[in-house]
């Protein structure tokens, strides 16, 4: 792995750590100001709504930035947020609105860095699929960890030190990995198309991921499993509690059982993409997922359903390390902000719709329904999808993109030299 690629992955490992703790801390701030539970969710629901309204315009202004410079910007940026709340905290005039307007730009802010840093990663390490796998595995396990295991407990323990210390904390997170982002090697960034205004860019970028079957497959899978996924998430705890006899401690297992089998599955992504190829490897895993719900439907004890939910865990790290590296292989550089936007975007436009059927589908009829409609959604979108995602598809495109003479193909990195303020316009 390039030397870069270590900076890198320190810089992510860190924010992911401080992300962790402001997902906890956050609600937490926003239940000590109030019990309204449309207050709360509306902090919640702040800082998912950057994705639904800019996704792909986002991916558009990413694909005509140095993608370097936007990251360290960006953290940057999200540092110097993360003061403003931290004296509110300390001077008592914390609010609802302020939390919710904090972590609407903190998920703007994410929209940017994930973008460029997903955009950023394939120059990197040269486009080459065996090395971007590699490397998605291990970045998605740390932030699984530091995100899912560390950073939540930490931000509990840190807040109770006081209303400031968890944002304080999170602010030099960021800070510490704007620092390790600018010493990244300098890649130039992708030669600018015709100029064209940025909806007819960011409207480039979305169809050309619908235009491509295999592109579309890859989207679809995030975006029809986030239904699924949701829906399940939405009753998980009332199911535990009244068909499992669950307690509050033992929801928390529950989930760090589930947290687990993402760390598995995304330590044997590679493996199982060498062994099956990559196309038989996602269909695989879409359809463990499925099976997996399943069982955690008909689970009689906590044991069956902790395993259950550690198994589709499992599938869903490896999806989630498998799917990007292979858009990153074969996605043009000039294309891949706004085409992983694009992605991302319909994976976040799923889940409310996720959230809401599996509500109405408990009122409805049973808690156990809505695990019982998301397997069967993962396994007919499994269905749907293996051919779009097949390795006779996956092979031909990385074989196209091997062969492609890419108009913005750039030389080995160079390590950056000083360089001026950035300008973003």
């Amino acid at each position: 792995m390039p030397a870069g690629f270590g900076r890198l992955w320190t810089a992510q490992t860190v924010s992911s750590l401080g992300d962790g703790v402001s997902h906890a801390a956050l609600p937490l701030l926003a239940l000590a100001l109030t019990r309204d539970p449309m207050a709360l969710a509306v902090v919640t629901a702040a800082g998912t709504l950057p994705w639904l309204l800019f996704g792909v315009l986002g991916g558009a202004l990413v694909d005509r930035w140095d993608r370097r410079r936007t990251m360290w910007v960006v953290d940057t940026a999200r540092a110097a947020l993360l003061v403003i709340p931290a004296a509110a905290a300390l001077l008592d005039v914390l609010s609802i609105p302020l939390l919710a307007a904090v972590a609407f730009l903190l998920g703007l802010g994410g929209l940017f860095f994930d973008t460029a840093a997903t955009a950023y990663l394939p120059d990197l390490l040269g486009r080459d699929p065996a090395l971007l796998e590699r490397a998605n595995s291990r970045l998605r396990g740390t932030q699984t960890a530091m995100s899912g295991f560390a950073g939540p407990p930490a931000g509990s323990a840190l807040l109770a030190l006081g209303r400031a210390v968890p944002l304080l904390a999170d602010a030099v997170s960021f800070l510490l990995s704007a620092l390790l982002v600018r010493t990244l090697p300098a890649i130039p960034p992708p030669v600018p198309e015709a100029r064209e205004s940025l909806l007819r860019q960011a409207r480039a970028g979305a169809s050309y991921v619908f235009r491509d079957r295999l592109l579309l497959g890859l989207a679809l899978r995030p975006a029809v499993g986030n239904i699924a996924f949701l829906a399940v998430e939405t009753v998980l705890a009332l199911f535990a509690h009244e068909r499992l006899g669950i307690d509050t401690y033992g929801f928390g297992l529950l989930l760090t059982a589930e947290a687990t089998g993402g760390l598995l599955g995304a330590a044997i992504a590679s493996g199982l993409g060498r062994r099956l190829g990559t196309g038989t490897a996602l269909t695989c895993t879409a359809a463990v997922e499925g099976l997996a719900i399943l069982g955690l439907a008909a689970a009689p004890n906590p044991y069956v359903a902790g395993l259950a939910l550690a198994v589709c865990g499992a599938g869903m790290g490896a999806t989630m390390v498998l799917g990007p590296s292979l858009r990153q292989a074969i996605v043009p550089a000039r294309l891949m902000g706004r085409v992983a936007s694009t992605s991302r975007m319909l994976a976040m436009c799923a889940a409310p719709f996720g959230a809401f059927v599996g509500g109405w589908l408990a009122t409805a009829y049973d808690i156990r329904t809505p695990l019982y409609a998301a397997a069967g959604l993962l396994l007919a979108m499994t269905a749907v999808t293996a051919s779009m995602t097949s390795n006779h598809r996956v092979e031909a495109a990385l074989r196209a993109a091997a062969r492609a003479d890419e108009p913005d193909h750039h030389p080995a990195p160079k390590e950056p030299a000083p360089e001026s303020a950035p300008d973003l316009r």
